[in-house]
């Protein structure tokens, strides 16, 4: 009975399959836009209402927020107004906080000294430990205090699922499914929490699609790399509120670039490892509603802002304890972190970066938050974690270490377009149970990256701009 069973299953899967490929994507739209429309002139003959303001009001909002013409750049605007806020609002927080460390260091050395304690001792807890969460803390509260809420507000608004009608079709021309633009746009938050929330998506070769590419998203560990660099170099030539909007400009563009290369890459494997016909869906959009903005605030701050740092924390003190042991562990007169630094060179000199930059990115895999705290211990030759008090100070070295705008292009492309961080792989294989998927997760973004930073560096030498 089982086999029977079995053998008529066969050709009705097939006959299922084979009925998809024949739908087109429009008769199903136009299907549903004819029920909806029925059931509109239904409501409209049975149902009275005493307020048609409020009715007609999302009605009316839609048609600008989803329109072919505004959409996106009302997308792009209002991304632009939360990383400008974010930029802007962070600075002088991250002063306060960086400067409170710097105060506390002085009280914890002064009482290391009285105790007598050995001068590495004092170096692993406080140069490379707590110097190492004080970076963390102080890069990356402000910024997360500030967008997190402000995300959670459009959110809780409503627009979001706008957002996805709006990258739907986008989704579906590049084989993925339209679901994929939600999961992407927790990837603003979490990649590890984003690649949970496939789960959305029924097809499992779309949701694996969408776990391949969820890593092009900058999560909150790679904002504070993008921000700097973009503010230190992109705008250097600017101050004041126009420095702020040309950061701003930049981060942004930064995002469209993940944006479009995830559509890419999504294409590239619907057509070769991951074939296969789009699904489709129905979104239903939401009524627009006033967002409890106090509440929301609060939940995000708690929720996400505190969770994520106590995350970066965990990860970042061991990673700071450990960089700050290879930079002080010498062998003959150069240290072990030297003689990684130096392996890694003559390949990052091709990818328009350094062996410090790379050997970064390579210590920074438990967390994406600690590859700025490990570059900057790097460069000091005194092997301590550097204290994140003043911009103009990281600029200088930088600027004394051989950067140039191009280094600082080719290191937000990288942290951008780089391997996921040890919490979204973990994640991965957890959602997949597949080590060769987990690994292609690993694989495929860095070669991207490799690839992007070579043809960058090759082009800007070529055109002789630097």
């Amino acid at each position: 009975m089982e086999s029977h069973s079995a053998s008529k299953a066969l050709p009705l899967d097939y006959i299922i399959q084979h009925a998809q490929t024949l739908s087109k994507e429009d008769i199903r739209d136009d299907i549903v836009g004819d029920i909806y429309r029925t059931s509109a002139s239904i409501c409209k003959e049975s149902v009275q209402y005493t307020n048609t303001d409020k009715l007609y009001r999302s009605e009316k909002l839609d048609k600008i927020f989803t329109s072919p013409i505004w959409g996106f750049p009302i997308m792009l605007g209002i991304l632009s107004i939360i990383f400008y806020l974010t930029i802007a609002g962070a600075n002088v927080p991250s002063d306060m906080i960086a400067e409170f460390f710097g105060w506390a260091e002085g009280y914890l050395t002064s009482w290391f000294q009285a105790a007598h304690a050995p001068e590495w001792l004092h170096g692993i807890l406080i140069l490379g430990l707590f110097r190492g969460i004080g970076a963390v803390i102080s890069v990356m509260l402000p910024p997360m205090a500030i967008f997190f809420p402000m995300f959670a507000l459009l959110e809780n608004y409503g627009y979001l699922p706008r957002v996805a009608f709006n990258m739907d079709r986008l989704f579906k021309r590049s084989g993925a499914h339209g679901k994929q633009s939600l999961t992407m746009a927790m990837g603003f938050g979490c990649n590890a929490a984003a690649i949970m929330s496939t789960r959305i998506i029924e097809s499992p070769r779309e949701r694996m699609l969408a776990i391949l590419t969820n890593n092009f998203v900058p999560c909150n560990g790679r904002w504070p790399m993008l921000i700097l660099m973009a503010s230190l170099f992109m705008a250097a030539g600017y101050t004041g509120s126009m420095q702020t909007l040309v950061t701003a400009g930049v981060v942004v563009g930064m995002v469209v670039i993940g944006v479009i290369m995830t559509l890419t890459v999504s294409w590239v494997l619907s057509k070769t490892a991951l074939k296969g016909v789009p699904t489709h869906y129905t979104l239903e959009l939401p009524p627009y509603r006033k967002p409890k903005v106090w509440n929301t605030i609060v939940r995000a701050t708690l929720d996400k802002s505190i969770y994520v740092l106590k995350r970066a924390i965990v990860v970042a003190a061991p990673a700071a304890a450990l960089t700050w042991l290879l930079a002080n562990i010498f062998i003959g007169d150069t240290s072990l972190l030297m003689y990684f630094v130096n392996f890694l060179d003559p390949f990052a000199k091709m990818l328009g970066l350094d062996g410090f930059i790379l050997a970064a990115f390579i210590l920074g895999l438990p967390a994406n938050e600690i590859v700025i705290p490990i570059l900057l211990m790097s460069y000091l030759s005194t092997g301590a974690l550097t204290e994140i008090d003043d911009f103009n100070q990281i600029k200088n070295l930088f600027l004394e270490n051989g950067w140039t705008w191009l280094t600082a292009l080719n290191t937000m492309l990288f942290s951008l377009l780089h391997f996921p961080c040890g919490t979204t792989l973990v994640n991965i294989y957890k959602e997949t149970k597949s080590a060769k998927w987990t690994f292609l997760s690993f694989a495929i973004p860095t070669v991207i990256a490799i690839v992007v930073t070579f043809l960058s560096t090759q082009l800007v030498h070529w055109l002789g701009l630097v």
